[in-house]
């Protein structure tokens, strides 16, 4: 039973999940993005992630810049990268009434990638080995890798950026009128290319920030991006399409989910039980636990 666990377990495994569910959640932010002004399940993040990673590795090796201090060039990489992505293959597809168009476009660009790492790196599983890789933070009595909780301190500053940017800015609050109404931000003068290029800039951009967290705390392999696409779904899902802020708690939740799975059940479980709340959530609150219920027609 948990009652039996001591205290200092049931911490520990609760620091681990929210740290490690952190990750999920930048992506989930991302993907909410995204999805708000395109109605797009950009099932490429994930590949995109492990992409920005193996750059952050490669940075690394080739030219010792350090995993973390390259987060600049990886940003500004990924934000530029997610307007050209927009502009040569979204811009089209995103006019269409049919956005099954977009998702198949997603996937192709997932495939892509993943078939392109491959080539350029192999198979193998990589990963980067710094000086403090194998350093810890301990804190009464709870002990955490640094790199975990660096990467925990990325997304939730990528989250305050990007709801600063969304409630603060007059570009930010043309992507919240346009992710509410399309059609109505653009009778109020709203270019919604513009917009969906600025989404796709920040959300690929948070792909880049959560690649070099994935980088500096686990291995990876070209294919490992689907698995972070799933995840970053299920976050979203939990949290509330539309909401920022709980598109990264769902990701907290999510890794806490996993974390007691795996110690109180089997590590075989972590997936099913995951998906499984991912489901019962679809069915009984689809607005998301932190959103209000959707109005009944």
């Amino acid at each position: 039973m948990i009652g039996d666990f001591p205290l200092a377990t049931m911490l520990q495994l609760t620091v681990n999940g929210a740290l490690g569910g952190a990750m999920y959640g930048v992506a989930a932010v991302g993907l909410s993005l995204i999805f708000g002004t395109m109605r797009l399940i950009f099932l490429a993040q994930g590949a995109i992630i492990i992409l920005a990673a193996y750059l952050v590795r490669a940075m690394f090796y080739r030219f010792g810049i350090d995993p973390f201090l390259s987060m600049p060039i990886v940003l500004a990489v990924g934000a530029g990268a997610g307007w050209l992505t927009y502009q040569v293959l979204f811009r089209r597809a995103a006019t269409m009434a049919d956005r099954n168009i977009s998702l198949l476009l997603a996937v192709g660009l997932m495939f892509l990638i993943q078939n392109l790492m491959t080539v350029i790196w192999g198979g193998n599983t990589a990963g980067i080995v710094t000086s403090y890789t194998a350093k810890g933070i301990e804190l009464f009595g709870i002990r955490t890798s640094l790199t975990r909780s660096i990467g925990f301190l990325i997304a939730v500053a990528g989250t305050g950026l990007v709801v600063v940017f969304l409630k603060r800015t007059l570009v930010g609050k043309a992507v919240r009128a346009a992710s509410e109404d399309m059609v109505a931000a653009t009778l109020l003068g709203i270019n919604p290319h513009r917009v969906n290029a600025i989404a796709f800039a920040i959300g690929i951009a948070l792909a880049g920030a959560a690649g070099v967290a994935v980088a500096t705390t686990f291995p990876f392999n070209p294919f490992a991006g689907f698995i972070f696409s799933l995840k970053a779904l299920v976050a979203l899902t939990l949290g509330g399409i539309g909401n920022v802020g709980g598109a990264l708690a769902g990701g907290i939740i999510l890794g806490l989910i996993e974390a007691y799975v795996q110690y109180f059940i089997s590590g075989g479980w972590t997936n099913a039980v995951a998906y499984g709340v991912f489901m019962l959530v679809l069915m009984f609150k689809p607005e998301g636990l932190f959103n209000r219920p959707f109005q009944k027609a």
